[in-house]
């Protein structure tokens, strides 16, 4: 039994079939071999370490019963630095226990000071409500843990305020609630001991960036009632884990790395799915387009989320508990859907043991989820990375991850949920038809060769600055001092927010003049969430982020909803509700957008000659301007309707890089064919931008210009999608030589003749990839590379 953790919980009765065999059965199934490289991850031994000697006999007896006869050598150094007043990060594997390290100290002082409290924080409500199941199992006298966020009734808040003594919340919670009335939590701050944060590698860019403030507003908080908590971090295996805690609370963090829990060995499948004849087009019943997997102009390769869904009925069928990552709301929708679709055709009302989870669904609905797969009701489940960081969960005998997820830290912290008490598992990952993913299959150093990536966050981010000092003197007025703690640029923050007319200087500090609180968005997702309402009833079916709002909840949109497909039939932005009808079209809806990327300033460049390579502030403007409805068996464009959506307006951070015309054409590249080679050379880079940075391909945007005219040459630049940005064009102008060379080596690659999605072509290009020159785009890379110095 694995005793690394006190949260862990079985997910059904049960072993399924060996991870070799399984892995046989699957590449099997159809013709070729889809797979294109094999990596045996060993079973490790755990090395174990008496209990600290400050751990009471009460609080041992209690882990004993759950299960954890002793800790792991990590767990016990985390702990006791922790004991002693030392902020620490334990940056671990999934399942390594990294949670017993913040419960053992946090819990042993609530027993031993009968006033101390403790804070925890996790970017997710499922994973604290996990946690809140942990701490409640338990059963310890007087430490009364209860969760408090936006799903905690009302006539439950007063009382965890006054009596509560673990508070699991999140940091938008934190934000909205805690730190607005810390005057009502007054008591609960004075005495606060440990502030834990739970998966703190999640806390990067722009969100990343907030929580580092709001995290120094509460260390402001805490100071005024004369506390200084020590804050307890634990994070999957990172780059650098100490140096990005630091950047995140504001204090010296010690990092405990050396993971020495058990591990049961895993079978990593790397998974390209086949090429589709020439003549299928898009004939997948489930075409990309129907799902926003990509826009391509023709399918090259079978869907991965076909792929995806058809591997998730064949492990459920073998009774193999399942999970699969999929990394769209949309996707996760989809692959559940067509495995249950699957399933039931094979056999009558196995469907039932499929079912999908993302965010957007309402509470009860989360919950019902989380209990089936607990109770192993649920064999198979899609889910997006809200379950990456979520229920505690082993017994699970396979993952599947539907697309690279962006970063390696996230692959293995999804591949890490395989694993049934130490027993061996299956991870596949399925490679979308995408530069970078296939770019990874056949590179597979580049996964498990490769040192996970560093945090980036950027707290000195004037656009996530200035708000959060806002939020502070709204709290309490601003004095010099605070400046110190909100670090750079804090000084340049608060005095333009004078100009601004936000703040008024006294003698004894800088005061908020409003009555109202400023509106920030932690998550940078472009506004309030926006309801969707289905017209008829007036039933409430989720939510969508308004960054997303325009591109999914347009008029005429097609939503997707537990499997129902729903038709927008209008999207009012000023009250943030979109109303829908049931509705089953034989069509799907792609929403188009025209950009124009103007240069701010630059902060820093390179002159190489023909080529410069620059980093600086922009302005993006952009709009939603139309949507295609395509045939669902076909992919084919029945038609583009017009979209009157408001033009959106972000400064932010970009990497672009110029070429004198002169060095195209020696280089071969003829004057008309330069827009589509600087367009493929863009596309391309995006893709592989990842590889870098902890960034997603949806965090960033890109434009490509033939002769810019802030540049007068031709020009690609590549934006961080975020205000202010998020450090990840710092990180691609840092390393651009290694980015652009594995950017070319990708095109290159490729077996395609003129480009397809695995190389050039984009899914979420707004001109519907067109133009573009695969070939012209290595002349391009090959000029820059040739000029730029390492």
């Amino acid at each position: 039994m694995e005793s690394s953790s006190a949260a862990t919980v079985s997910a059904g009765p049960g072993p399924g079939p060996a991870p070799v065999d399984l892995l046989r059965r699957l590449r099997a199934r159809g013709a070729g071999d889809p797979v294109t490289h094999v990596e045996r991850v060993p079973a490790r031994a755990g090395v174990p370490a008496p209990w600290p000697s400050w751990a009471p006999e009460e609080l041992r007896a209690a882990f004993a019963g759950r299960g954890v006869t002793a800790p792991w050598q990590h767990q016990a150094d985390a702990a006791t630095l922790a004991y002693e007043g030392q902020h620490v990060i334990v940056a671990t594997g999934t399942a390594s226990g990294k949670s017993l390290a913040y419960q053992l100290p946090a819990l042993a002082t609530l027993l031993a000071d009968p006033r101390a409290t403790v804070l925890y924080l996790a970017p997710t409500k499922a994973l604290a409500a996990d946690q809140l199941r942990a701490v409640a199992a338990l059963e310890l006298e007087g430490v009364r843990p209860a969760c408090y966020d936006g799903d905690t009734p009302r006539a439950e808040r007063e009382w965890i305020r006054r009596h509560s003594r673990f508070v699991l919340t999140n940091p938008d919670m934190l934000h909205h609630g805690i730190l607005p009335g810390h005057a009502q939590w007054s008591g609960f701050l004075r005495r606060l001991a440990y502030v834990v944060i739970d998966e703190c590698h999640t806390y990067r860019g722009v969100f990343g960036s907030h929580v580092a403030h709001v995290l120094r507003r509460l260390r402001r908080q805490c100071a005024r009632f004369g506390a200084t908590p020590v804050f307890v971090l634990a994070s999957a295996t990172s780059g650098d884990p100490a140096t990005a805690a630091g950047r995140l609370t504001g204090l010296p963090v010690t990092a405990v790395t050396e993971d020495a829990s058990p591990r049961g060995g895993v079978t990593f499948a790397l998974w390209e799915p086949p090429l589709l004849p020439p003549d299928s087009g898009s004939s997948s019943p489930v075409p990309p387009q129907a799902t926003g997997e990509h826009d391509d102009l023709h399918q090259v390769r079978r869907s991965a989320l076909r792929e995806t869904a058809d591997l998730l009925a064949d492990t459920v069928a073998e009774g193999v508990r399942t999970l699969a990552f999929v990394r769209s709301r949309k996707g996760a929708e989809v692959v559940a859907a067509n495995a249950r679709r699957a399933l039931d055709d094979a056999v009558p009302g196995l469907g039932d043991r499929v079912a999908a989870y993302r965010g957007g669904y309402l509470r009860e609905e989360r919950r019902e989820l989380e209990r089936a797969l607990l109770h192993g009701d649920l064999l198979g489940l899609a889910s997006t990375n809200a379950l990456e960081l979520g229920v505690d969960l082993v017994g699970l005998d396979a993952v599947l991850i539907c697309g690279y997820p962006g970063t390696r830290a996230s692959l293995w912290q999804q591949a890490g949920r395989a694993g049934r008490s130490g027993q061996e598992a299956l991870a596949v990952l399925v490679a979308r038809d995408d530069p970078l993913d296939t770019y990874l299959v056949h590179h597979p150093e580049a996964i498990f060769g490769a040192p996970v990536e560093a945090t980036v966050l950027d707290p000195a981010n004037p656009y996530v600055l200035a708000p959060q000092l806002a939020c502070a003197a709204v709290e309490a007025p601003l004095t010099p001092a605070d400046l110190v703690l909100f670090g750079d640029g804090a000084k340049e923050a608060v005095d333009q927010l004078v100009a601004a007319g936000a703040l008024r200087q006294r003698p004894t500090g800088w005061y908020w003049r409003h009555r109202e609180r400023p509106e920030v968005d932690l998550r940078g997702e472009g506004g309030a969430p926006v309801c969707v309402v289905e017209s008829s009833t007036g039933r409430l079916l989720g939510t969508v982020d308004g960054g997303s709002s325009h591109f999914l909840l347009h008029s005429g949109a097609v939503y997707l909803h537990q499997g129902v497909s729903y038709v927008v039939d209008d999207l009012d932005l000023a009250d943030g509700c979109a109303l829908v009808h049931a509705e089953e079209p034989d069509w799907s809806t792609h929403a188009r957008d025209v950009t124009d990327v103007s240069v701010v300033s630059v902060r820093s460049y390179v002159d190489a000659g023909p080529v410069g390579m620059f980093l600086g502030e922009v302005d993006v403007t952009s709009q939603v301007v139309s949507y295609q409805r395509r045939r669902i068996a076909t992919g084919e464009v029945i038609d583009t309707r017009p979209l009157d959506l408001p033009t959106r307006e972000l400064r932010t951070v970009a990497v672009w890089f110029t070429l004198s015309p002169q060095s195209l054409t020696l280089a071969g590249v003829q004057p008309a064919d330069v827009p589509g080679a600087l367009h493929a050379a863009e596309h391309a880079a995006i893709g592989l931008l990842p590889l870098m940075a902890t960034c997603d391909r949806w965090d960033i945007g890109g434009l490509s210009t033939a002769v810019h005219p802030d540049t007068e040459a031709p020009t690609v630049f590549v934006y961080d999608g975020h205000p202010g940005g998020a450090g990840f064009a710092e990180r691609a102008y840092g390393t651009a030589s290694a980015w652009l060379r594995a950017t070319r080596d990708a095109i290159a690659e490729c077996g395609c003749e003129t480009g397809c999605p695995s190389c050039v072509q984009s899914p979420k290009c707004g001109n519907g990839n067109n133009p573009l020159s695969k070939p012209d785009a290595i002349r391009v890379l090959d000029v820059v590379l040739a000029n730029l110095p390492e």
